[in-house]
């Protein structure tokens, strides 16, 4: 008996995948297009709130262990200060941490005279944690709410990055309680007053004062102590750049991208024939007599101009947001530290100064908080300071640090280090690269560094690419001296394909990542079946007037059964999104081979002829070296001698 499934048509079963294929990839490209249209605010709430609170969650720990291992009130003998007390007991209690910071603040808690007392630094340690964990559950409340409403998953999903982040700041909150516990035994301090040496250790600032180790013992642990410290240290300040440079960058740059193409869309003026791109920048554009592939070049160089401009509002912007930041940090730290060092007699220049000094770690020492209350906050608005700055110096790098260093380039081409053009070339170089923005690229393809992907991977994945090629290749070859023409282009097309897919896999990983002209976008939209002079596979970006906060934008999406229609303008444009464009290459040429190889061993489907033929390779001799179908024909003949010589082995 036959079973039915045998009998279905193998053209059946090819348009299946096909169609499995495409609609994989249409599912995968609206689940990207949702990804990137989010709103920021839902981002915060789904991932830098959880974030935070796992970050903070251990600061807050750690500072409810420094609020409940001393008694929160001090006597102070005749002479002293309130920094050399001595502990009075406190009453007996067993209400939570935030109720007992509440009683303590209230008159009835303090003793009198208040002159002579005080309130020790494990009350000034209870204030903040209770303050940190008000704060962490405030942002979890945010997050649970938006999960409510729906506008993400329930289920949270640490990265490999958020992790090791929160990870790495329990263990350095643990490290220096440890350390502080140590010295507190061996020099002779009070535990808090250690907690506050060990931060000031870690951190490099170096009060110095009263506080430094004096024994022996203490010396010899500080040499491994130290280091230590400023090991995870530096490890935290790394999660925290490659957590902003990870998502936060890459999600504030899609939405400035994504408001600028809504503004550039919506200035088109018809009569005019012009589309704004700035405020003072202004272009023709127009589609009348325009051929297809000409319209879709205007509207690839328009969305090359939105990416530049919102690249470069988001870099400013970014470095505004981080300096404000800091500047705050600076500026309300020293009105605390004014307040908290009365008693020294701290005016508010001087602690501008005493802020700075510590905040960039200088740590002259000459002034130093000796107050409880001065030393708690000290430990935490440093502790504060560290992804502050951190985040700040990673803006600065990608702008002023960066314009700083293509101008002293710029500058040294011109006097001690003259470019090959002379320093006249270099010089009408310069000027014409002020006038674009642009002082200084780095284009000699430094991006092919293997960064993310190993070694051992790419050199296994360029051998079976490079078999693919020389398999094909012979394939072709064969069938073109037996006269089979189609068949000879069709193998031609998959030695094509195998090669132009291991050239963009080395671009996967470019840093920074690889633009392509609209010339090689053009030879690979043809390679993947989607040829720029097809006016009927392409669709044409929709102006939207409504400028209301929540109107639905244009997604560029095709129409029910257009899996590859799009407009450059659009959201499905491959220079929107979230991948780079070679990785929206990869992925396509790779689908496409799948499916070419997959029809290959079906005989019964009806091949068609492929978009690239061997007969182009000839028609392409005598175009310009920047063509990417130039050197084929090099190829070729160096793969016939490489077949030759395996067969010859």
């Amino acid at each position: 008996m036959n079973d039915p499934g045998l009998d279905e048509p193998a053209q059946q079963a090819a348009e299946d995948v096909e169609e499995n294929v495409y609609e994989a990839d249409q599912e995968k490209a609206e689940a990207e297009e949702q990804d990137f249209l989010d709103p920021s605010r839902w981002w915060f709430a789904s991932t830098a709130c959880p974030l935070i609170a796992g970050t903070f969650g251990p600061i807050a720990n750690a500072f409810s262990i420094c609020a409940l291992v001393e008694k929160w009130r001090v006597y102070i003998p005749p002479g002293a200060d309130e920094g050399h007390g001595s502990k009075v007991e406190d009453p007996k209690s067993s209400f939570m941490l935030i109720a007992l910071v509440a009683v303590a603040s209230t008159s009835v808690f303090r003793i009198q005279p208040m002159t002579e007392h005080a309130l020790s630094q494990a009350f000034y340690y209870g204030i903040m944690a209770a303050g940190l964990y008000f704060i962490i559950a405030s942002l979890m409340m945010l997050t649970v709410w938006g999960a409510y409403r729906g506008h993400y998953p329930k289920e949270f999903r640490l990265t490999a990055s958020q992790r090791t982040l929160m990870l790495q700041t329990i263990s350095f909150m643990f490290y220096l309680l440890v350390g502080a516990l140590v010295f507190s035994k061996v020099e002779g301090w009070n535990f808090l007053d250690a907690v506050y040496w060990a931060d000031f250790t870690l951190l490099t600032v170096g009060l110095g004062g009263e506080f430094v180790p004096k024994t022996h013992t203490g010396r010899s642990l500080l040499f491994f102590y130290a280091i230590g410290g400023v090991v995870s240290l530096g490890l935290v300040i790394g999660s925290v750049r490659s957590l902003v440079l990870e998502r936060g960058k890459e999600k504030m740059s899609a939405r400035f991208v994504e408001m600028k193409r809504r503004k550039v869309l919506n200035s088109i003026d018809e009569e005019k024939r012009t589309i704004k791109l700035g405020l003072w920048e202004k272009i023709k554009f127009s589609e009348k007599g325009l051929g297809e592939a000409q319209r879709r070049e205007q509207e690839f160089n328009v969305m090359r101009r939105v990416q530049e401009k919102a690249e470069r509002k988001r870099r400013y912007t970014a470095l505004a947001m981080s300096s404000m930041a800091a500047l705050l940090l600076w500026f309300l730290g020293a009105l605390v530290f004014m307040h908290s060092e009365r008693p020294q007699g701290w005016s508010y220049f001087v602690s501008l100064y005493f802020s700075y000094t510590s905040l960039l770690t200088i740590g002259y020492g000459d002034y130093s908080p000796t107050s409880n209350s001065g030393k708690a906050f000290f430990v935490f608005w440093s502790l504060l300071a560290v992804p502050t700055l951190t985040i700040l110096i990673s803006n600065m790098g990608d702008t002023v640090i960066k314009a700083f260093r293509d101008l002293t380039i710029w500058v040294g081409s011109l006097t001690v280090l003259p470019g090959e053009h002379g320093i006249t070339g270099t010089l009408k170089t310069g000027i014409q690269q002020l006038k674009t923005g642009k002082i200084y690229r780095e284009d000699k393809e430094m991006e092919k560094g293997l960064t993310g992907r190993g070694a051992a991977e790419q050199t296994m994945q360029d051998r079976l690419a490079g078999h693919i090629e020389d398999d094909e290749l012979a394939e072709a070859e064969e069938a073109g001296e037996h006269g089979e023409k189609l068949l000879r282009d069709i193998h031609f097309y998959h030695y094509i394909l195998a090669k132009e897919l291991r050239q963009v896999m080395h671009a996967v990983d470019a840093s920074p990542p690889k633009q392509y002209t609209y010339q090689e976008w053009n030879y690979y939209l043809r390679l993947i079946g989607q040829d720029e002079n097809d006016a009927s596979a392409h669709r044409k970006p929709k102006v939207h007037h409504d400028r209301r906060p929540h109107s639905q934008p244009d997604l560029g999406t095709a129409d029910e059964g257009e899996h590859n229609a799009w407009s450059w303008l659009g959201v499905r444009s491959p220079l929107m999104g979230n991948r780079t464009e070679a990785q929206w290459l990869v992925q396509r040429l790779t689908a496409t081979l799948e499916r070419e190889m997959y029809m290959m061993r079906d005989p019964k489907v009806k091949r068609e002829p492929p978009p690239i033929s061997m007969d182009d390779l000839r028609d392409s001799q005598g175009r310009s070296g920047s063509d990417p179908e130039q050197g084929l024909k090099k190829d070729i003949g160096a793969a016939e001698m490489r077949r030759r010589g395996k067969h010859d082995m």
